[in-house]
């Protein structure tokens, strides 16, 4: 039975999608519990009683908001985000999910949590949508806006331990984001990391940015500065399309009789892009498992990034990550 610490505050629509998540989350899965950080009277109008006997509250007034600082939140010792990451620092918890403000999330997880030993940096990882039945999983996608070789390497073999341990895929296979394929390609950061990447078994060496969607490898490697740049093109990008293709569909009523034909084809392109599908994104390299939702999360997302905290607390992902840096480094 896992216990899952949960930022009930944090979310840019308050508290009601993330409880309305939680409770689905609990209906569906058995083998957690949960506590719920935040405001006790706010957060109790929305949990079922029946459901109480499974979340905890955690009562605390102080939300770190979007605006604030990311160092903010390390004086702020009442704050949500805060004390749910102490809760799985004390023991109290096994996993944290936040879809607070991000940096506030990092910083503590890093600071509070710890790394696991070996791990410089810790990463952020997502998945991408693919031409494939498959998603490609990317990181750094912004929690390292410089990063070294040696980050990038890290980066490599975490992201294919999560991709075995946690996405339950084997033989995954690694590829180091450049401006062309060639081993040649790329500045001297990702020469050097080609290098270092190389000792990591299935190694696909360099790959450009439309091998992400293309599903060419299974994890993509890139600093945070470049990741979170992709990350947010690629929202904007399939926003767009669909916008597009909702005025071109009202044009004709032959364009109308098209789309209902066509509506099933919509329902799984649009599931496929939904970012709520993967409900979050793991911070990888600290000792317990740390997801960091959209600030947007509706229910559905909240859902899942709590599924995606128990699949990582369920496995030995930190334990073979440490394991296999060690291997490597040597």
């Amino acid at each position: 039975m896992h216990t899952i610490a949960i930022d009930a505050m944090g979310g840019d629509f308050g508290p009601e999608p993330i409880i309305d998540g939680l409770i689905s989350a609990l209906k569906s899965n058995n083998n957690f519990t949960a506590i719920a950080v935040g405001k006790k009277d706010e957060l109790l109008s929305l949990i079922p009683q029946n459901f109480l006997s499974r979340i905890e509250i955690l009562d605390t007034d102080d939300v770190i908001s979007m605006s604030d600082s990311a160092t903010d939140a390390l004086k702020r010792k009442e704050s949500t985000i805060y004390k749910a990451i102490e809760l799985v620092r004390d023991g109290k918890a096994g996993a944290v999910v936040s879809a607070g403000h991000s940096g506030a999330s990092m910083s503590l997880a890093t600071l509070r949590i710890g790394r696991i030993k070996g791990v410089s940096r810790p990463a952020i990882a997502t998945l991408m949508p693919t031409s494939e039945n498959q998603n490609t999983l990317v990181l750094d996608v912004g929690a390292n806006v410089d990063s070294d070789a040696k980050n990038l390497f890290e980066f490599a073999v975490m992201g294919q331990v999560y991709a075995e341990d946690v996405l339950q895929l084997e033989d995954p296979i690694i590829g180091l984001l450049s401006n062309g394929e060639e081993e040649s390609k790329g500045n001297e950061v990702t020469k050097e990391a080609y290098g270092l990447i190389s000792k990591v078994p299935n190694f696909a060496g360099n790959v450009e940015g439309s091998d992400i969607f293309k599903g060419t490898v299974d994890v993509v490697v890139c600093d945070g500065f470049v990741g979170n740049i992709l990350l947010k093109t690629a929202e904007g990008v399939a926003d767009t399309i669909g916008k597009i293709i909702k005025k071109s569909l009202k044009r004709s009523l032959i364009s109308i009789a098209g789309a209902v034909l066509m509506r099933k084809v919509f329902k799984n392109l649009k599931v496929r892009v939904d970012y709520a599908e993967y409900g979050g994104a793991p911070l990888l390299g600290v000792k317990a498992p740390v997801i960091i939702a959209h600030g947007k999360s509706n229910p559905k997302a909240i859902h899942n990034a709590i599924l995606q905290a128990i699949n990582a607390a369920s496995s030995n992902l930190n334990e073979d990550i440490e394991e296999r840096l060690a291997r490597y480094s040597k």
